[in-house]
């Protein structure tokens, strides 16, 4: 008698097995060919929801699919352990951030296995174990005896929430922190940079050769930000207009420097050095208010085309001359000019930019176009191509000629050169928090910057701190941690009290998962080279600025430094990125409240019928709200699936030992139509489409199991192999228990199946045969037929003979085996 499908005993049994065996252990020289298959570093918030579910059940599918495809496949997990939620759980609760991250890990960890998600867990890592911590920091140093760390004082995003700076990537558009969700300020600080922009260049050139999807690739493209144009000089006038005699200029930026004969105001960034030598007795008052009410305001803001005008600039009540005509225009300061971007000034030319357009009529600034629009134009600025006009010597011109015209004319005169600028600022990793890793130097009253040396890493964070309310860092009132020696004079220093950006743990952790357990260095360069870069990388756009820009430029630092491998420039090869699950109309978030538990469902239903239903409710790059009830349906499925490859069940008992008959040839078909088209559904993450054909499928071995006359066992067993093979990434742990039960083997060690291709095609498809595009007739004929034979038949129909009499037909157009078209 068969044995009841037993979810919750079968899921077990088999996520031992794995673990036990190592089903999912790869080593560094294993001979098989290496796939990287790699899901985010998560953050462990403690038990999953279903956004979890809907992301590692993706990634286990892959992992599973290319074992048995026959790569070894390395599939690593870790946790992302520093951040802000641990700290601030301490300072309301007193528990230990180490102590809560830990507990939040077990949690986690206990979710995803209880989800059956394969991973080679002799990997793990930790960014907040000391081991991480310090290969982490020497890796800092090593970026700063580089160059490519630097301490600099500039205005920073401040949270006041959050009692941090952020990056400008961890600012949302409308100004507040993507995590606290204040509203972020502005603050001079000194602070820790990564030189993110010696790699802007290579960034930008490099995402051309990525399998990564296009929105992500035009988001970094626009972060980064490459313009080609000219700066040059416009000498700051006197009240006369004629140029100052302490040659005080204005350097700007342009891409546009044919149109500077259409330049009728200047502007400067209101945070510019050169704002107090240019503002006069009579504005001094209004630019100083405008300047302190620009502080408060985030980048993205300030960039924002919301807003009215007016109230967002002033002027210095100065002018700069024009070198191009020796006009004398006003100099503004306006808000939509960052400091951070070109040189901090541009030249205004409204005629040929909307929001220069849209300033000079908010403050009664002349327009003058330089380039003519197209008969008709009715708009406002024009940005288009046309001849140039109000352009004395350039009149006439196209805009690429002006173009260089004008660039050319800037350097003979020796006023301005050609220029590349980027967007991309360099990246700000100082945080002034404690759960985070602390930053390896310290401050010598004699020696100033001192870096710890390499064999005194880590440099751990104690664990008697008082957390206080104000959110500020218990490091900088430990005096244990604080106080210590220079080791250059071993005289009376300080440490850094700065933690890093968790964004550095992330940049690199892929390399660690290559060669985790190594103690003698951070990884094996020659290791890494094996594995990366990573061949399939799965997670939420959300990080297509943050982790990914940081990733990449880790990656690129680490290659010219020597300590990755040089050939290995980009860290992810191929992106997916998956929909985000919501619930209730908002993103899932334990922070935000609105989870729902795959606990419950792991004990109702299984983790099998849980990862089916992920895969069957919506493509997996498809946002989803998130509804139970579907479960139902996949769970009812498997339990159908169980009684027909049962090999005690009674319906596999009536299958019997026969010769083939035309049922039996159709499922043979039927069964190698379905390899090749979910084998073609899993390359192109069609997981829902494989999953409705896999229902479709077992609802016909139903039917024919059950058709008078039976089932033939060959027969049978053939397709019900084909599904439990095919569905065994799905599904892992019904399948295994199925194939195990049938063969005695392990169904995720064995290889793909193929399609034959001969039984693949149709047997006979409907050939549709018209007379001047009107259909006349139609014919079975067999798939493979070629033009010639299905001309032959279509003009042999007695239906187009009664139609043609004794005419020969002008045209016949053959498109076997669906279509014959004669053209009388």
């Amino acid at each position: 008698m068969a044995e009841a499908y037993n979810v919750q005993e079968i899921e077990a049994a088999w996520q031992r097995r794995w673990l036990d065996e190592g089903t999912y252990e790869v080593d560094n020289d294993d001979p098989r060919p290496p796939f990287y298959c790699l899901s985010m570093y998560p953050y462990p918030s403690g038990e999953a929801h279903m956004g979890h579910v809907r992301n590692y059940t993706l990634g286990d599918v892959v992992v599973r699919h290319r074992t048995m495809h026959g790569y070894a496949v390395l599939s690593p997990m870790g946790w992302d352990s520093f951040g802000l939620p641990a700290e601030n759980a301490a300072i309301k609760t007193g528990i230990h951030p180490r102590e809560y991250t830990d507990a939040r890990i077990a949690e986690l960890k206990a979710s995803v296995r209880r989800l059956g998600a394969a991973f080679d867990w002799r990997r793990e890592i930790e960014s907040h174990d000391p081991l991480y911590m310090r290969w982490n920091q020497w890796l800092f140093l090593r970026l700063l005896e580089a160059g490519l760390a630097y301490r600099a004082t500039a205005p920073v995003n401040w949270c006041p929430g959050c009692q941090t700076v952020l990056a400008n990537e961890q600012v949302l558009p409308d100004g507040t922190c993507e995590r606290s969700g204040d509203v972020v300020t502005k603050r001079d600080l000194e602070q820790w940079l990564f030189k993110t922009t010696d790699y802007a260049q290579e960034l930008l050139e490099d995402l051309d050769a990525l399998d990564w999807p296009e929105r992500v690739k035009t988001i970094q493209r626009n972060w980064i930000g490459r313009s080609e144009g000219a700066e040059f000089d416009l000498p700051v006038a006197d009240p006369h207009g004629q140029p100052r005699g302490d040659g005080l200029v204005i350097r700007v930026f342009t891409t546009r420097p044919d149109t500077s004969f259409g330049m009728t105001y200047a502007v400067v960034a209101p945070e510019h050095p050169i704002v107090t030598e240019l503002v006069t007795d009579e504005q001094r008052e209004a630019v100083d208010a405008f300047v302190a009410r620009v502080r408060s305001e985030t980048e993205i803001e300030r960039l924002s085309t919301e807003g009215a005008l007016e109230k967002r600039g002033v002027f210095t009540g100065s002018y700069a001359v024009n070198p191009f005509d020796g006009r004398p225009v006003p100099v503004y300061l306006a808000d939509y000019v960052l400091m951070g971007y070109g040189t901090g000034a541009i030249m205004a030319v409204p005629g040929e930019d909307q929001r220069d357009w849209d300033f000079a009529k908010a403050y009664g600034l002349e327009i003058i176009r330089t380039v003519e629009p197209p008969e008709g134009w009715e708009g406002e600025a024009y940005t288009g191509d046309g001849p140039a006009i109000n352009s004395e010597w350039l009149d006439g011109l196209s805009k690429n000629d002006a173009v260089e015209r004008a660039m050319a004319w800037l350097e003979e005169q020796g006023i301005g050169e050609r220029k590349v600028n980027f967007r991309l600022r360099d990246w700000l990793v100082s945080r002034q928090r404690f759960w985070g890793c602390p930053i390896p130097v310290v401050y010598c009253p004699e020696h100033g910057i001192v870096p710890v040396p390499d064999d005194q890493l880590p440099v751990l964070l104690p664990d008697d701190v008082e957390f206080r309310p104000t959110g500020e860092s218990p490091l900088k009132f430990h005096t244990g941690f604080l106080n210590t020696q220079c080791p250059r004079c071993g005289g009376p220093a300080t440490r850094e009290t700065d933690t890093m950006d968790g964004f550095v743990e992330s940049s690199w952790y892929f390399f660690r998962y290559t060669d985790a357990r190594n103690e003698q260095a951070a990884f094996d360069s020659d290791v890494v080279a094996h594995w990366l870069p990573v061949d399939q990388y799965i997670g939420g756009i959300e990080q297509a600025i943050l982790h990914l820009m940081y990733a990449r430029f880790f990656t690129k630092a680490l290659a010219d430094l020597g300590i990755g491998p040089k050939e290995v420039r980009e860290p992810f090869g191929r992106l997916f990125n998956h929909g985000v699950v919501r619930l209730g109309g908002r993103r899932m978030s334990k922070s935000r409240g609105n989870i729902a538990r795959p606990a419950d469902l792991f004990e109702s239903h299984g983790a099998d019928a849980l990862r089916l239903y992920h895969l069957f409710m919506a493509p997996p790059g498809d946002e989803v709200d998130w509804t139970s009830g579907g479960i139902v349906g996949t769970s009812r499925f498997l339990h159908r699936l169980w009684r027909l490859a049962d090999p005690d069940s009674e319906l596999a008992a009536s299958a019997v030992e026969r010769t083939t008959t035309d049922a039996d040839a159709e499922l043979e078909r039927a069964t190698h139509r379905l390899i090749a088209r979910v084998s073609d559904e899993y390359e192109r993450w069609s997981y829902n489409t494989a999953v409705a054909a896999f229902m479709e499928f077992t609802n016909a071995v139903y039917d024919y199991v059950q058709a008078k006359g039976g089932a033939r066992r060959e027969t049978l067993d053939g397709a019900l192999d084909a599904v439990l093979l095919m569905l065994a990434p799905m599904t892992p742990h019904v399948c295994a228990e199925l194939w195990d039960r049938r063969h005695g083997t392990h169904v995720h060690e064995q290889r793909w199946p193929q399609a034959d291709p001969a039984l693949v095609a149709e047997a006979t498809v409907t050939m549709v045969v018209q007379v001047d595009g009107k259909v006349r007739d139609r014919i079975e004929v067999n798939s493979s037929i070629d033009d010639a034979t299905a001309e032959e038949l279509a003009l042999a129909s007695p239906k187009v003979r009664a139609i043609l009499g004794d005419r020969h037909p002008a045209k016949v157009v053959a498109r076997p085996p669906r279509l014959v078209n004669i053209v009388t």
